[in-house]
């Protein structure tokens, strides 16, 4: 058959559109597999690149330790009735006799009201003198006090209440129905009674966490965990500062999924297939499943367990790789823990760049059949 120059010069246009295309960067959410693969240790590149298995899943499920000291799980409940610095205590001095020390002419009774305990614990009472209150019940304030006065009145009877402004306070702050500062009482002695007296935590409870600050200790638990621990349900102390905030860990989703963003954690332990799910699933027309990447800078201490070697110091670049397609590829993405700060990259399927060469080269050649028929016009 006789090649006529029109056919010869069409076939070279299009070998030349072919090395166009190939040359030319095709446009792409990432790196491909071939590219990833390519920057491992093995390759004299600067990440591990590592296939998820149960070994892997095991070393690598880390979850934020958080907890309360022993100091604060040793904590004992404060008595409801024990005087604190800052109490106000109200008095009543009964006198037996017609002229009394305290009472006034044709009276026996002589009212002390809204008697301030000092921060150092004291009261002053009249011709009673300094008195230590706190650390004392009303009960045993009472006694002293009468014990005070007996040697100056005669058989003296005294009473002791509380009144209102409770020395012993918290403060409760963040994410709760009611901010403000709140009085230790006998229904509020612990931390879940507390925050139920604030109205409750603000946000969904599997993400809260609940931070308590005791002078230079701190303490930070799950809500969720106040109920299924009840020792991490401790005992207030006047002055705790009490602060309810969101969890604030969060990973990058990126590639051929449903969305690409910095996604914050819903739940306390996110795995891999949930990671996946937040972000709308693997894209239907884009994603390979066989290469589902979780970048990350792990600790000496896991990468050594990961990779069975002891010789690795400081953070290492790890890159996990997750099959879907496998027997057990679901599995091991369900079981693979994602931690703060980590990478989700899903990669595009390879039909998916054929088919951007493809579309080029036929809009280009529709481009250039167009551009000859307006010249042969």
């Amino acid at each position: 058959m006789k090649i006529t120059p029109s056919r010869w010069a069409k076939g070279v246009a299009l070998i030349a559109l072919v090395a166009t295309v190939s040359a030319c960067g095709l446009p792409r959410s990432g790196p491909n597999k071939r590219e990833i693969f390519a920057g491992s240790v093995q390759k004299k590149g600067d990440a591990f690149v590592v296939s998820v298995n149960d070994h892997v899943t095991r070393a690598t499920a880390v979850t934020p330790a958080l907890g309360f000291s022993s100091a604060f799980l040793n904590a004992g409940l404060v008595g409801s009735d024990t005087i604190q610095p800052g109490d106000k205590l109200g008095l009543t001095v009964w006198e037996n006799v017609e002229q009394g020390i305290l009472a006034g002419a044709g009276q026996n009774a002589t009212p002390l009201e809204e008697v301030q305990v000092d921060g150092s614990g004291f009261i002053f009472v009249p011709y009673a003198g300094r008195i230590k209150a706190a650390g004392n019940t009303p009960e045993a304030l009472r006694r002293i006090i009468t014990s005070k006065l007996d040697p100056q009145t005669p058989d003296p009877q005294v009473m002791v209440r509380r009144v209102a402004g409770d020395g012993s306070t918290v403060s409760i702050a963040g994410s709760v129905g009611a901010q403000g500062v709140y009085a230790i009482e006998r229904p509020t002695r612990t931390l879940s009674a507390m925050l139920t007296r604030a109205g409750g935590v603000g946000i969904a409870p599997q993400i809260a966490q609940i931070t308590v600050i005791r002078g230079g200790q701190r303490g930070k638990v799950w809500f969720e965990d106040l109920y299924k621990d009840p020792r991490l349900d401790i005992a207030l102390r006047g002055g705790d500062r009490i602060l309810v905030e969101q969890d604030t860990r969060a990973f990058t989703a990126m590639g051929a999924t449903g969305s690409q963003n910095r996604v914050t954690f819903e739940t306390q332990n996110l795995s891999a297939i949930e990671a996946i799910a937040q972000v709308g699933g693997l894209s239907t027309n884009l994603a390979d499943p066989t290469g589902v990447f979780v970048f990350r800078n792990e600790p000496a201490e896991i990468a050594n367990a990961v990779l069975g070697r002891t010789d690795l110091i400081g953070d290492q670049r790890m890159t996990y790789v997750l099959d879907l397609t496998e027997p057990n590829g679901v599995f091991m993405a369900r079981d693979f823990v994602i931690r703060d700060e980590d990478t989700v990259y899903v990669t595009e399927a390879p039909f998916v760049q054929w088919s951007k060469t493809l579309n080029a080269l036929t809009g280009s050649l529709n481009s250039a059949t167009s551009l000859n028929s307006l010249a042969g016009n």
